[in-house]
């Protein structure tokens, strides 16, 4: 097997096997002890034989070079002068198998370093410096016959003794392997042994750090004791640095200052211990000439330096100050005392150091009560910073306590960066994708060892209670995370509010994954819940929408039944919603207890179904529609078209077969079969009117129904207050009509609007009639369709009396005969005969329902057979021969005949239909012409002012009624029939009766007057001046 491939257990069983094995014999050499100023070193050195290459150089001046350690700067060896083999000096081993160091300190129990260069590993044991002593007590015990003879055998390197063995007597004892470019540093006064495993080199070294002083001066009390000789004088070296105070390292100086004075007290106790003695003579000597031998103790073997007792019975032999006895026989005061320095020598000495010290041990004074002080003592980062900033302006030395000092404010000050991120981190995202740890981001445990890492800081950190209380936060948040997560539906709202207050936290949450998870869970077990209290509003799309959410969710117990359960829900909810699509759409529709219990099953699901709904609200629509057929049964009443076609238009538009609608279909069919046919016997080809329009009186008559709608326009009915009926437009009496429970109000409605046109239309014809009569500077006045100025030739209308031109209008022509013409405006209908219409009358009553039409038509055949027996009335009286005389008599029928005229060929036109013709005087014909004055009208009109009221009111009413009656006719013939030769005579005689003349004087003078009459009233409403009055009269007078 190869060497390096043998365990080192194996070698160190074997080496240990042999070395208690007294039969057997293993012969090993080792090459120890080598100086490295003989035979060399492994290190760089300088002015070397051998040339060293650029990497090598670099080693030159390391402090790892073992040349160099021991007369570092750092180093109180560097002070002594000789150069120490083994201890200034490096010393080579070149080891082999088993080759073996036994149990040993280091001189003046220094530190020793030890190199191996090369080679198969050392193996080493040691022993600590505090058990020391336990182990030379140990060793005396198991062989007390070696230390009779030779006290000091452990420092001889001759005895070795199983660890085991030491362990076992409770020597603690530590064990390592060596390997080729490790160091080995044995502390000062730890017992150390070793072996080889196998060929190696190693070099080694000793060196003394400056806290190594007081264990120095005690090793030279332990040597005393043993009468070792000492390597060199602990004093002269004590001395020598104090002679060099201002030079020294503040620390060294302060070190050597507190050394320096124990020296100085034993030195002074031991002189005046001399002088109690006897011992009077005294002698300056410079020890430190002297070679080491020649200045030892002849007792104790010790190397004098500070003071020393001779006697000239035996010259050349000194003896320490401890030994004074043992010098020789003589008397004390034969004696001489031999001094290197008076005290009054050592105090200034002593002085110096301390003065080089004393800044530096206060500061390394404060800086170690700083380090040591207890948790309530602290002081802070920045008392740290300032002693740190105190050595650096003092330049104080780069040693142990400052460089301790510097990596505790180090790590303090990343400490408190650390902390400080901590306390100001926000996380980037409100919730981290993934949920995993981000960078850099503490656990909760990290964070708490953080915090107790804070608090065993030698320092106090501004963020420690701060970070303290972050700690406390995050706990206090996973134990109500965790309270939370246990139960089995947590509220969403508190799962949010936990996870916005992790936000604050930059620590990684392990439970911040399952509260996002449960969140999103919660949150719709939420909504579910929420959209089931409320079933109305709990839609198919909702639920659909619900179920693709919960799909996407974690598996969890309460997600999965609320799933189930959902899942159920819309599958009886899509059955039942399809179904009622389907009683919906059905042909022939189902009946209302059908549907109404399929709805009774739809009511029973949670849920809103849309064709559930609109079969519900089909269902109730058809019980509406049934009671309010009931409705309208009850009672005997004859229903309205109106709500008749509204039912049946209700009832189309509801899916329920519905047993009434086809009687009410069949109704209404008939009704509108009615109002076609009185529309064919009404009204004329393109008329502009409607049925109704034409049977009701007129609403839209003249001035007054003008200046009415301008005054509702201008007057808005308060807030508040309800709207009375009025009759001032069509519309307003069709309304009437229609909101009429019976007949008979019906008829009253009727009435008034005649009354209402009567009273317009009584006005529209004085106001026309006043046109006529006005001056011709009078631009103002406007007539006919086209609204413009009057201009021959003109026609005037029986009914308004408004003039028109001719050019505007169709006219009856001269060859048909005279007719009664009307304007188109007055001219609405056929005016059928009466006989023609009564059958309408009867086919409506048959029919049993009440329309706005039917109630019109009633009307006005009721109002025309009044009208028709009051025309009788009059015709069979002896009235209408009075009346007929003054139409004819005098100047007023001379005025009538003059202003009728004949039209001209080029205005001719076809006589319209609907105008009434009657005969007329043979020489009618050739009586006058057009007068061509701009007021001159052929006119086939009866003058007003030549009727009495009441006749001119039949006969205005004669043209309004929509009938031709055959009394019309007569009415007209008798008031235009031809005047008698006597009457034509006793107009031409210049001499008359008073008697006639009196009453031809006032007939005339009752129709004008009646006739002025209203005329000034319409003037002075309208405003106008008396001077304008005057000149009317004037006109009219004959």
């Amino acid at each position: 097997m190869p060497v390096h491939m043998v365990p080192t257990e194996l070698v160190e069983k074997e080496f240990w096997r042999l070395v208690s094995t007294i039969e057997e014999d293993v012969t090993v050499e080792y090459g120890a002890d080598i100086a490295s100023k003989e035979f060399g070193s492994g290190f760089p050195v300088r002015d070397g034989k051998i040339k060293l290459s650029p990497e090598e150089e670099e080693y030159l001046d390391s402090g790892w070079n073992l040349n160099n350690m021991p007369v570092m700067e750092q180093s109180v060896l560097a002070h002594i002068t000789a150069d120490i083999c083994g201890m200034k000096l490096p010393w080579l081993y070149v080891g082999m198998c088993f080759s073996s160091f036994c149990w040993h300190i280091e001189d003046h129990w220094s530190y020793s370093i030890n190199y191996l260069h090369w080679g198969e590993p050392k193996t080493w044991y040691g022993v600590p410096g505090y058990a020391a002593e336990q182990l030379e007590n140990v060793m005396k015990k198991l062989a007390p016959e070696l230390f009779v003879s030779q006290p000091d055998l452990l420092h001889q390197l001759v005895t070795i003794m199983n660890p085991n063995t030491l362990m076992t007597h409770e020597v603690p004892v530590y064990r390592t392997n060596q390997c080729a470019g490790e160091f080995v540093i044995t502390f000062p006064r730890a017992y150390h042994s070793g072996f080889n495993q196998g060929f190696n080199f190693a070099e080694a070294v000793n060196f003394c750090t400056v806290d190594w002083l007081p264990l120095g001066r005690q090793c030279v009390e332990h040597y005393r004791l043993l009468h070792r000789y000492c390597v060199f004088s602990h004093d002269e070296m004590i001395c020598k640095m104090a002679s060099k105070a201002d030079v020294l390292d503040v620390v060294v100086a302060s070190t050597v200052q507190k050394d320096m004075a124990i020296m100085i007290e034993d030195e002074k106790a031991l002189r005046e211990t001399v002088r109690k003695l006897g011992v009077i003579d005294s002698e300056r000597m410079d020890f430190e000439l002297l070679p080491d031998d020649e200045r030892q103790c002849v007792k104790c073997k010790t190397t004098c330096f500070m003071s020393a007792i001779s006697c000239s019975c035996k010259p050349g032999l000194l003896v320490c100050l401890h030994h004074v006895k043992e010098l020789c026989s003589c008397p004390p005061y034969k004696y001489k005392l031999r001094y290197r320095y008076t005290l009054d020598d050592l105090y200034p000495m002593m002085n110096a150091l301390k003065l080089r010290a004393e800044s530096y041990n206060e500061w390394a004074l404060n800086v170690n009560e700083a380090l040591e002080a207890k948790i309530n003592k602290k002081k802070s980062l920045v008392s740290f910073k300032a002693l740190i900033e105190e050595s650096e302006m003092k330049k104080f030395p780069d040693n142990d306590l400052l460089r301790h000092l510097r990596l505790v404010t180090q790590d303090a000050e990343k400490c408190a960066s650390v902390a400080q991120q901590l306390l100001n981190g926000k996380r980037q995202t409100r919730y981290r994708s993934g949920g995993g740890k981000s960078q850099n981001q503490l656990t909760v445990n990290e964070l708490r060892q953080f915090v107790t890492q804070l608090y065993a800081l030698p320092c106090v950190l501004s963020q420690t209670p701060l970070l303290k209380d972050l700690l406390n936060r995050v706990e206090d948040f996973q134990q109500h995370s965790q309270k939370l997560l246990s139960e089995e539906t947590p509220s969403a709202a508190e799962l949010q509010d936990l996870l916005d207050v992790s936000f604050e936290f930059d620590v990684e949450l392990p439970q911040l994954a399952e509260m996002r998870i449960r969140l999103e869970q919660a949150r719709w077990l939420e909504e579910v819940q929420q959209a089931c209290l409320d079933p109305s509003s709990l839609t198919l799309d909702d639920m659909r929408r619900l179920i693709d959410l919960g799909v996407g969710l974690a598996p969890y117990s309460a997600v999965e039944k609320a799933m189930a359960r959902l899942q159920e829900l819309l599958t009886v909810s899509e059955h039942w919603d399809d179904k009622a699509k389907s009683l919906l759409k059905a042909r022939p529709r189902h009946s209302l207890n059908s549907l109404a219990t399929a709805v009774k099953e739809i009511e029973e699901i949670p849920a809103y179904l849309p064709n559930g709904a609109a079969l519900k609200d089909s269902v109730q629509r058809a019980r509406d529609w049934l009671q309010d057929v009931e409705g309208l049964q009850a009672g005997g009443r004859v229903p309205v078209l109106d709500t008749l076609i509204e039912l049946v238009t209700r009832g189309r538009s509801i899916p329920v077969h519905l047993n009434s609608l086809p009687r009410l279909e069949t109704l209404v069919a008939e009704v509108q079969a009615w109002k076609e046919c009185a529309v064919n016997t009404f009204l004329t080809e393109n008329s502009p009117y409607s049925l109704l329009e034409v049977l009701c009186p007129r609403c839209d008559i003249g001035l007054l129904g003008l200046k009415r709608k301008q005054r509702k326009l201008k007057e808005p009915l308060p807030n508040g207050k309800k709207k009375s009926t009025k009759l001032e437009s069509l519309s307003d009496l069709e309304r009437a009509l229609t909101e009429s429970k019976e007949t008979a109000s019906a008829m009253a409605t009727l009435g008034e609007a005649r009354l209402r046109e009567m009273e317009a239309l009584q006005s529209l014809r004085l106001a026309n009639e006043g046109k006529l009569l006005s001056p011709l500077q009078d631009v103002d006045i406007k007539i006919c369709l086209c609204q413009k100025a009057p201009a021959a030739p003109m026609i005037q209308c029986e009914l308004c009396r408004d003039a028109f031109h001719t050019s505007c209008v169709a006219v009856p022509s001269i060859s048909q005969g005279l007719r009664i013409w009307l304007c188109p405006h007055c001219r609405r209908s056929e005016k059928p005969p009466l006989e023609k219409i009564l059958p309408l009358l009867a086919s409506l009553q048959r029919i049993r329902v009440r329309l706005p039409e039917g109630d019109a038509l009633r009307y006005m055949i009721e109002r025309t057979v009044n009208w028709q027996h009051r025309a009788q009335q009059l015709l069979s009286s002896g009235n209408l021969k009075f009346v007929q005389d003054r139409v004819g008599s005098g100047l007023l029928y001379s005025r009538w005949q003059a202003s009728a005229g004949q039209v001209s060929d080029t205005n001719k036109v076809s006589q319209p239909p609907g105008t009434t013709s009657f005969s007329l005087p043979d020489d009618w014909d050739n009586r006058t012409s057009y007068l061509h004055s701009p007021f001159s009208t052929g006119r086939s009109c009866i003058p007003l002012h030549g009727v009495s009221p009441e006749v001119n009111e039949l006969l205005m009413e004669a043209q309004l009624l929509q009938v031709s009656l055959p009394e019309i006719q007569e009415l007209y013939q008798t008031l235009l029939a031809k005047p008698s030769p006597a009457q034509q005579t006793d107009r031409s005689s210049p001499v008359r009766p008073s008697s006639e003349k009196n009453d031809c004087c006032r007939g005339k003078r009752d129709g004008i007057n009646s006739l002025e009459r209203k005329l000034k009233r319409r003037l002075e409403r309208e405003g106008l001046s008396s001077e304008r009055w005057e000149r009317v009269k004037k006109m009219r007078t004959p």
